[in-house]
């Protein structure tokens, strides 16, 4: 026996590769959580910096990045087995701790519900990796759809109300739309689609967003009508990183490196790339000029759009999702939105509605209509198809409808009574006096140290920097780039 499989034969027969590890699926679960991770921290970070006025560039930047650790403390300690556990109601899994070392290092199940099964085929899926990857990988799902919700309340939210927000709507409204389509709840087993979170991340956060924004209320006056991106350049870094980690949002969804995880990022990629040039092509049609905000927002609904579909549709089916998502949501954000009384009187900072709402309830609604029957067949339990095969497609067509419209309900409900809740103890919109300064006020930081439009710098008067820093540490000299003129200190 030569070296290389001695090397073989002891690594396989280690305590940490059991026989039923694929270390294939577990690199590429782990490689798509990371990924997905990205998306948010630093990719929505960075996006929501750069896409906001520069007075409010640290509170939506650190709105984002406080939910990512605060729902993965919640995830950890209480809300993996509520959406994942065993059933408590059928809508509703069991609250319990993902921490146990004897819990994390065993095989993964998904759902680990067992309720209903009724049939022979057993509708449970075993990964041939760890349930710690699959806590985390889920975790990482959980995050962006509060972080995307944070979208529609940024420019005003009381951040101690953000705070209180996160881990109660994380509890209340996110774990049952997961556990209902995910993890063994009643629509999962009715045999809804949504392959990577249409309904559960977009939906959910479009809606829930809406509501917020709603109750909330509005941004000032004066950031309603003026609300330019402080910087594009590094908005457009925020949205690549969004667009490339999204290759692990749908490609991570079969639990495999299988062809199924192929097909999907393909057609994840196809779908933003068609959207994106309908959008831009609308924007030149109507405006006479493409803006680089409207390509991010036509890339991000082909991105949605495309998820409760990504591996259930063939690539052709993804470039007219795209035509679609490039469309459809540019018609309700740029021609409804201004008809709509309701849409005019909620102040949806960035237009989350738009871009989540309708795009992951178009995405749903066409893969009832477009999923393949033979590819559906590669990771759905049971025998699904579209509306346009034939057979029960029709059927299937009406479940995506039903289940749109209870996660609607459940979002615009649970969002509602949380945030009546919150206002019992803590104001959900900032005081006038705070909404007029922005960062500073709120945070003693700001994003910039200098500014090109004529403002003062003091050292003394701004976040962290005193008279008495500047004075031992801080370079005598430097040099405003923005007017090309050299201070001193």
């Amino acid at each position: 026996m030569d070296t290389n499989q001695i090397a073989y034969t002891v690594n396989k027969s280690a305590p940490a590769v059991p026989q039923w590890l694929n270390k294939g699926d577990n690199a590429w679960q782990m490689t798509a959580s990371t990924l997905v991770g990205i998306q948010s921290m630093p990719g929505l970070v960075i996006l929501y910096a750069s896409i906001v006025k520069k007075k409010w560039a640290v509170n939506s930047a650190f709105m984002a990045l406080y939910a990512f650790a605060a729902v993965l403390i919640c995830w950890v300690l209480v809300c993996y087995r509520m959406a994942f556990g065993d059933e408590l109601l059928p809508f509703w899994g069991k609250g319990a701790p993902a921490l146990g070392q004897k819990y994390l290092v065993v095989r993964a199940r998904v759902p680990e519900s067992r309720h209903r099964v009724t049939t022979d085929r057993y509708e449970t899926t075993e990964p041939f990796f760890p349930m710690a990857s699959l806590v985390y990988f889920q975790f990482t799902f959980a995050a962006i759809t509060l972080i995307l919700l944070a979208g529609s309340v940024l420019g005003r939210m009381n951040i101690k109300a953000w705070m209180a927000f996160v881990p109660l709507w994380l509890i209340f409204s996110y774990t049952v739309g997961a556990f209902s389509l995910w993890g063994g709840g009643f629509l999962y087993h009715w045999g809804v689609i949504d392959y990577s979170g249409g309904y559960v991340i977009h939906l959910s956060s479009g809606i829930a967003g809406l509501t917020a924004a709603y109750w909330v209320g509005p941004r000032l006056k004066s950031d309603r009508e003026r609300f330019p991106p402080n910087n594009v350049l590094l908005m457009l870094a925020g949205a690549g990183l969004l667009w490339m980690g999204w290759s692990g949002f749908n490609g991570g969804a079969p639990y495999a490196a299988n062809i199924d995880s192929s097909i999907a990022v393909l057609n994840t990629n196809v779908c933003a790339a068609t959207s994106l040039l309908v959008w831009t092509s609308l924007d030149v049609v109507f405006f006479g000029k493409p803006s680089v905000i409207g390509a991010v927002q036509g890339m991000m609904t082909g991105l949605v759009c495309i998820t409760p579909g990504a591996g259930l549709v063939q690539p052709w089916a993804a470039i007219v999702m795209g035509m679609l998502s490039g469309s459809i949501p540019w018609v309700s954000m740029m021609i409804l939105h201004k008809k709509c009384s309701l849409l005019q009187q909620v102040d949806d900072t960035l237009g989350v509605f738009h871009t989540h709402a309708v795009a992951g309830l178009l995405g749903g609604l066409l893969t009832g209509l477009l999923a393949e029957p033979d590819l559906c067949r590669l990771i759905l339990p049971r025998e699904t198809r579209g509306a346009v095969y034939g057979g029960n497609g029709g059927v299937q067509f009406v479940k995506q409808i039903v289940a749109a419209l209870f996660v609607i309900a459940w979002n615009v409900a649970s969002t509602t009574i949380i945030l009546l809740v919150i206002r019992l103890f803590i104001p959900l919109r900032m005081p006038d006096n705070q909404l007029e300064i922005g960062d500073d006020a709120v945070h003693g930081e700001e994003a910039y140290a200098l500014w090109g439009d004529g403002e003062k710098y003091d050292p003394t008067k701004h976040g962290w920097h005193t008279s008495s820093y500047s004075e031992v540490t801080a370079p005598s000299r430097f040099v405003d780039g923005a007017r090309g003129v050299t201070i001193s200190l």
